[in-house]
């Protein structure tokens, strides 16, 4: 979400006239992405729950609550009996000493490896990285974030973190879930596609973006103005580009279809792991924190089935594992 930041006087101008090809919008949508100022530290996840759905419904297979007290207690006992059924926590010989994340905080790959540390309670420190200077990973031959730091080892590109740590904290299961590992996939081939040109859709969704950015990233109130403002209109032109380079017509009814699909493929379970969450369900969950605060997450979530696995999903995750210095 935020590689037009780094350039952000320089860039404007070229993406505002250029007519440039797809493959630039492409480029700029990864830089965007993968290192792009994103979420900067907001409250942790445990702090300021997802507001969707009011009231909450009820978790797939579960009894209808009743209304009131009654049922306000009914729901939240249930859902936390199904919260710690579903956490998985490794065995402490297992679980790293010494963990680093360098990440910006709304991009959503650096929250797909969030997702699993917090799931895990693997506790991590968080290094945010300043998106024009980088200056926080100069140390690295990698100039793009996630970089994960594992007692003194350097990890990068969140699914190959993601996989690393999994068969750190899970070695003996050296069964490969083909179903999981497709939907893995379709995550990183699709549904990181929809998002940018459904965040950048109006001008003023990205005005809504970036002054979320700009307000928790890591920049000096003088570089707020330009992130918010230069920030938008940039992304805003070059998710133009992006809906021609993988053909979307309609952001909104794309990204309602991506939600669908995912809901289609549970078949009724809570999970895709089943009564627990799989590394699919922690990535589909990570890459859509970023847009839980936007128009277009609420409106994904008003719009489709996906709220409720969602709400199961914050449940199971649970409380942010991240050390707070």
């Amino acid at each position: 979400m935020m590689m037009m930041m780094r350039r952000a006087h320089s860039l404007l101008p070229k993406t505002l006239s250029s007519s440039s090809s797809a493959a630039v919008a492409v480029a700029a949508e990864q830089r965007f992405y993968r290192g792009a100022a994103d979420r900067a530290s907001p409250p942790p996840v445990g702090q300021h729950r997802c507001r969707w759905l009011s009231p909450p419904p009820p978790l797939v297979g579960s009894r209808s609550v009743s209304l009131g007290v009654a049922g306000a207690v009914s729901f939240s006992v249930t859902f936390a009996s199904a919260a710690a059924e579903a956490k998985e926590v490794p065995k402490p010989d297992l679980i790293p000493r010494d963990v680093v994340l360098y990440q910006y905080e709304a991009c959503p790959f650096c929250n797909k490896v969030k997702a699993f540390l917090d799931y895990h309670d693997i506790p991590y420190k968080v290094v945010e990285v300043h998106p024009l200077s980088k200056k926080e990973i100069k140390w690295s031959d990698y100039k793009k974030v996630p970089i994960l730091v594992v007692d003194g080892d350097q990890l990068v590109d969140s699914s190959d973190i993601i996989e690393k740590l999994n068969r750190r904290i899970h070695p003996d299961d050296s069964i490969v879930d083909e179903e999981e590992t497709k939907w893995r996939r379709w995550v990183d081939e699709h549904l990181v596609h929809v998002l940018s040109p459904n965040i950048y859709r109006t001008a003023s969704e990205a005005l809504e973006s970036f002054d979320y950015i700009a307000s928790h990233g890591n920049f000096s109130r003088i570089e707020r103005f330009t992130v918010k403002y230069a920030g938008a209109a940039a992304m805003y032109m070059v998710s133009k580009k992006l809906k021609k380079k993988y053909n979307i017509t309609d952001e909104r009814a794309a990204l309602y279809e991506a939600a669908e699909t995912w809901t289609r493929a549970l078949g009724g379970k809570d999970f895709l792991g089943g009564k627990k969450p799989n590394l699919a369900d922690l990535a589909v969950f990570g890459v859509l924190r970023p847009i839980r605060h936007l128009r277009s997450g609420k409106d994904m979530v008003e719009n489709t089935g996906i709220g409720e696995w969602y709400q199961r999903m914050e449940a199971a995750v649970g409380e942010s594992s991240r050390i707070q210095e």
